[in-house]
């Protein structure tokens, strides 16, 4: 099957997220999709049937710390206090599944990307992936080191009351989106070798489209039965985003 790069001016988030599902059924991917596939199931199926069974006592007791005088406001608070504590939970587990499968979805990337361009990376397949471990391990690592400070600064703003309940989910969504952005398009751009700090220069470059996947990505990921699947499409829309926006300026032909 013929990849056919899209036309210029669709190329938005929204059409990457939707060639992800597309992807993950192409011929000759859809065994790679198998592992990653089954370790988000296990992983993020079992943490949000722990989810649901708790929040039951979180929100009440996140409400219970609301002032009096902002009473009067809990009705907008609690739906916010529910979201937040799906997306502080879900790219934390969201995180642990990917470092966990981060070597299935480095090779699922770089399959998808030889299919889609005709030109299949070197050094490919599972025994690339066990030479690699190392670096993809650091690399993994290195994202974990940029999330967290800038998630514990986020945090600190659920202490201040009233403003900071109100504004911290919404920046909690953002960060998300960017952050998702980021742990998934790193894939194709960690099989070249591309630095951390270069890739997140480039994906700034077109900001507004990766924040609109990483959004959808993080919409998805909250919601049940659909977020187990999440995994690989993302991994499959963020691929073909690399190859359509990036690929040319980092590889050379």
């Amino acid at each position: 099957m013929s990849y056919v790069p899209p036309p210029v001016g669709s190329t938005n988030g929204f059409h990457y997220f939707a060639q992800g599902w597309r992807l993950i059924s192409r011929p000759g991917i859809k065994r790679y999709v198998v592992l990653p596939l089954l370790v988000n199931v296990l992983l993020m199926g079992s943490a949000f049937w722990w989810l649901f069974s708790q929040l039951g006592d979180w929100i009440p007791s996140m409400m219970s710390h609301v002032p009096s005088w902002l009473q009067w406001l809990s009705y907008l608070l609690w739906p916010m206090a529910v979201i937040s504590v799906l997306l502080v939970f879900s790219y934390l587990f969201s995180t642990i599944t990917n470092l966990i499968a981060a070597p299935f979805c480095g090779l699922l990337a770089e399959q998808l990307e030889g299919s889609l361009t005709g030109k299949p990376l070197p050094d490919t397949g599972m025994l690339g992936v066990v030479k690699d471990l190392p670096r993809i391990m650091s690399r993994e690592w290195r994202k974990l080191m940029y999330y967290l400070p800038r998630a514990l600064g986020l945090l600190l703003l659920y202490f201040i009351p009233g403003i900071g309940q109100t504004l911290a989910p919404v920046l909690w969504f953002l960060f998300s989106a960017w952050m998702l952005a980021i742990q998934y398009c790193d894939y194709p751009f960690d099989n070249h070798k591309v630095s951390f700090a270069e890739m997140r220069q480039a994906l700034r470059q077109n900001k507004t489209d990766n924040l609109q996947f990483g959004a959808l990505v993080s919409l998805f990921t909250m919601i049940p039965i659909l977020n187990l699947v999440i995994l690989p499409v993302a991994v499959c829309g963020a691929t073909a985003m690399w190859v359509d926006h990036y690929r040319a300026q980092f590889v050379r032909h």
